[in-house]
């Protein structure tokens, strides 16, 4: 809003100033230039602010782009990490059952372990009953001691039973003990592996997860984008409309300049035929020996340049220090009815009677784009009131003594901007006039 706020008081104050220098008839045919170059300058602007706002979309639509891919990478790491979190479960069940199957095997272990002792005092004892009968039992003796054929046939039978068994306890002992350990071992491996895997999956996770938190967070980030390039691209459409609504203002204004220069074209073709008119009246009455005004009146040459000299006569006084203080103007001094004319083209501010001043009329100027000031002071009569439109060398008075005045002569300023009471503008007007 301020920005639209600073551009409608741009446009007003343009042209307002533009409307005040037409009612006026202040501004010289520069004026239309001025808004004519205005103008193009306003249409580049607009054709910047649209090049902008097309920059501003293409970078909005990519910026969506960008969070559509976002988007897409953070459902797959989602998927990921539902996939990740049921390998997790699974896993963790298979160490549940793993654990259990653990558990049922210390059991067996258990057992195994009983029937290995049990087998461990059997085979002690038969060491035992081997030494108790002094030595080691040879079954050779015993096959021979037979007292028959049916008694050896018998010793032979209990022998081999007898060997046999020793050879049974020892290979079930070995069988046990090999499958004890490879069970265990195996069931460690196993758990082993599981936890292994578990922690894989775990550290897995924990990458998807921080894969994601990134995702978001740039994420977040292309949307704080999204929203700064919409503000611009929205100030800019601001822009563009009041650049529009100026570019109408301005072609407005054009046209009332071009009616104002014309009607300004009139009014000095008007004048000049009063001055033709006043001249021609001023010779009639030279011609007949007599004047209205009281004696004859010559007018100065209209010259070239932004300002002509505003009466005949000599300079007494210029411009600068006098009598201890600063004389702000240039007096021009000369006897008889001396008319005095407008020094340039421009509208009479105010036309009024002053104490100090007198008779007095102040004019202001637009030459080139620039405002200047004249003042004409100590005249004996004003012929031009209040608002009037005057043209460059037009009769706006007589000469005279009125006001802080010892002498006839006229008080000529020239400000360069506003006449001000401290006359802080005010130029030395030889700069702009040839004396």
């Amino acid at each position: 809003m301020r920005r639209r706020n600073i551009l409608s008081f741009t446009l007003a104050t343009t042209l307002g100033v533009t409307s005040l220098f037409a009612a006026n008839g202040m501004a010289t045919a520069s004026t239309l230039s001025n808004l004519q170059k205005q103008q193009q300058e306003n249409h580049n602007k607009q054709n910047n602010v649209k090049s902008n706002i097309n920059t501003k979309s293409n970078a909005i639509d990519k910026v969506k782009g960008d969070q559509q891919d976002v988007k897409a990478e953070i459902a797959k790491l989602d998927q990921a990490i539902a996939e990740t979190d049921q390998k997790i479960k699974d896993k963790q069940t298979e160490i549940a059952n793993t654990q259990a199957e653990i558990e049922k095997l210390k059991g067996e272990i258990e057992e195994l372990k009983k029937r290995i002792a049990e087998r461990n005092e059997l085979l002690k004892q038969r060491a035992r009953a081997i030494q108790t009968q002094g030595g080691s039992v040879n079954y050779l003796d015993v096959l021979l001691g037979a007292e028959s054929f049916s008694d050896f046939i018998d010793r032979a039978s209990a022998v081999t039973t007898l060997v046999n068994a020793d050879k049974q306890i020892i290979e079930e002992q070995k069988r046990d003990k090999a499958d004890l350990e490879e069970k265990q071992a195996s069931v460690e491996k196993k758990l082993a592996d599981l936890q292994s895997m578990l922690q894989d999956l775990n550290n897995m996770k924990s990458k998807f997860n921080s894969q994601k938190v990134q995702r978001n967070e740039l994420l977040k980030e292309l949307h704080k984008q999204q929203q700064h390039l919409e503000a611009e691209k929205l100030n800019l459409e601001e822009e563009q409309e009041l650049l529009k609504s100026q570019d109408a203002a301005f072609a407005q204004a054009i046209k009332m300049e071009k009616g104002r220069l014309a009607e300004l074209e009139r009014q000095r073709k008007a004048a000049a035929a009063e001055r033709a008119r006043q001249a021609a009246a001023a010779a009639a009455r030279a011609s007949s020996g007599g004047s209205s005004d009281g004696g004859s009146e010559s007018l100065p040459a209209i010259t070239s340049g932004d300002f002509m000299r505003p009466a005949d006569g000599y300079v007494s006084s210029e411009f600068g220090g006098r009598w201890g203080e600063f004389h702000y103007g240039v007096d021009i001094a000369r006897g008889g009815n001396v008319p005095i004319v407008a020094a340039a083209d421009g509208v009479v501010i105010r036309s009024y009677l002053s104490s100090s001043y007198g008779n007095c009329i102040f004019v202001a100027h637009s030459i080139n784009g620039k405002q200047y000031t004249t003042v004409y002071a100590h005249m004996s009569t004003r012929l031009i009131g209040t608002g009037a439109t005057v043209a460059k060398g037009q009769k706006i008075g007589y000469m005279g003594s009125t006001g802080e005045s010892t002498g006839q002569h006229l008080h000529f300023e020239l400000h360069e901007g506003p006449w001000t009471a401290d006359k802080r503008n005010a130029v030395n007007p030889r700069r702009y006039i040839n004396f």
